[in-house]
């Protein structure tokens, strides 16, 4: 299972390689998911009609992975973790993260130097 992350969302969505074809290839082979997190991001972002109609087909195609009991445990262990080495996260992160690593998914993400800190989370490269 692969979470698309926003960033790479986002960027296919604006025609940006390599994120473009890389979530055509996925959501071609049924494997492309993102969470509830993710999600909200993309839909708050969009400001237009039109972005918000592209977001609306874009998360159509996906599953969308639901933030969980087990996934707010995963979450807060990494919370804990990171914040005590001083490596912190943002919330919506560790959210995203939680969701991962609750299921084994492997996370496509643009912003590896933050996910790189959280033990255990695949990541997948573009």
């Amino acid at each position: 299972m692969i979470v698309a992350d926003s960033d790479v969302l986002i960027d296919a969505l604006r025609g940006r390689e390599p994120s473009k074809s890389r979530i055509a290839l996925e959501l071609e082979g049924g494997a492309l998911t993102t969470t509830a997190i993710n999600a909200f991001e993309l839909l708050s972002g969009a400001r237009t009609s039109s972005q918000r109609e592209k977001v609306g087909r874009l998360l159509a195609a996906l599953q969308i992975l639901p933030f969980d009991e087990e996934a707010g445990r995963r979450a807060s262990g990494v919370r804990a973790e990171l914040e005590q080495r001083g490596k912190g996260l943002a919330m919506a992160d560790y959210m995203i993260a939680g969701v991962c690593l609750a299921r084994s998914a492997l996370l496509l993400t643009r912003n590896r130097a933050h996910f790189e800190r959280v033990p255990g989370l695949a990541l997948g490269r573009l």
